[in-house]
């Protein structure tokens, strides 16, 4: 990593995951294969965000710590890249116990449990899935009708409440760090506090 952490695959310790490394990853990780309208990528970084305020108007009395787990809902992909879903479904089992086993260490790393509850992890998904609606109308050229089929149709969210225009790497990383840091504050926590720098 880019902080100079080495983080085993295998066996992800806690100790060696930055959030510099996070945000630094996922603001250059494309999500739909890069295969998005605009001049850049449409970054797993920005996609969080996008789901985090999904989540958050969605679930208004949410707690810190469940908008920190959205936030964080796809934190692994800065190691593993974002897999687009009909490949995971074939690579299977393997992929998915890597990525368990990241998701635990990122959130130990923050102070969350290992893995959302079951039920926080329906409504992170839920949120997923409206976002991934605007990307696929809004960028990767699906129609209207056949996004409904696979993702079926927002409610009580609509385009102008999201931020779904592809911004550069660094915005999406800077972005990303102030949302996290916010969101450390309303948990009590801090990256000053925690590492010795500047939040």
């Amino acid at each position: 990593m880019l902080s100079g952490r080495r983080l085993d695959l295998l066996d992800p310790s806690p100790l060696d995951v930055e959030i510099s490394d996070i945000a630094h990853g996922l603001a250059r990780v494309a999500r739909w294969n890069g295969q998005t309208k605009g001049d850049h990528a449409f970054s797993v970084a920005q996609h969080s965000l996008v789901v985090e305020e999904i989540f958050r108007r969605c679930n208004p009395s949410a707690s810190a710590d469940d908008l920190m787990m959205t936030l964080l809902h796809d934190a692994p992909e800065y190691v593993v890249g974002d897999m687009i879903s009909p490949f995971k479904a074939v690579v299977g089992g393997g992929y998915k116990s890597v990525e368990k086993r990241l998701e635990a260490a990122v959130h130990l790393r923050f102070g969350l449990a290992p893995h959302p509850t079951r039920e926080l992890k329906v409504l992170i998904k839920k949120a997923d899935t409206i976002s991934a609606f605007f990307e696929a109308t809004e960028l990767a050229g699906f129609s209207a009708e056949e996004a409904r089929k696979f993702f079926g149709l927002p409610r009580g969210i609509t385009r102008d409440m999201i931020l779904i225009d592809p911004l550069p790497a660094l915005e999406a990383q800077r972005l990303f760090l102030e949302r996290f840091d916010a969101l450390e504050v309303a948990r009590g926590h801090s990256r000053a506090t925690k590492t010795g720098s500047k939040p």
